[in-house]
């Protein structure tokens, strides 16, 4: 996969893929190194898209929601008690819809607070003029 190919892969999936997959390969193998590299995988391609996208503050908080999600997924499963599937569902949902917010969803163009109105005529060209 080229670089500018995994540019337009949402991070979101990636983030969705690392914890979900990496779960099921690690239960269905028995080989925790194995779900443990296809979590590392997808974080490395998730950050690389948030870096490339909105910088390095918020592919540190990407980074800390990602690896945070795994070990509350742990925490919940192991200390609360919940079915692990179900705990690693319930991580997983929230961490790939924060970044989808963060870093995926579709900028839209919105005017600055306090920014000077033009009386009668509107700030956007029409396409009669």
């Amino acid at each position: 996969m080229t670089t500018s190919a995994l540019a337009r892969v949402p991070a979101a999936l990636l983030v969705a893929v690392g914890l979900a997959a990496g779960f099921g390969i690690a239960q269905g193998t028995g080989i925790r190194a194995l779900g443990g590299a296809v979590f590392a995988a997808c974080g490395v391609g998730a950050g690389w898209i948030a870096a490339r996208r909105r910088g390095p503050a918020v592919t540190a908080a990407l980074l800390a929601l990602y690896v945070g999600a795994f070990v509350l997924a742990h925490v919940l499963a192991l200390g609360a008690g919940f079915p692990a599937w179900f705990a690693v569902s319930l991580v997983t949902v929230a961490a790939a819809g924060v970044t989808y917010g963060v870093i995926d969803r579709p900028r839209t163009a919105v005017p600055a607070r306090g920014a000077p109105r033009v009386e009668g005529r509107s700030r956007h060209r029409t396409l009669l003029t």
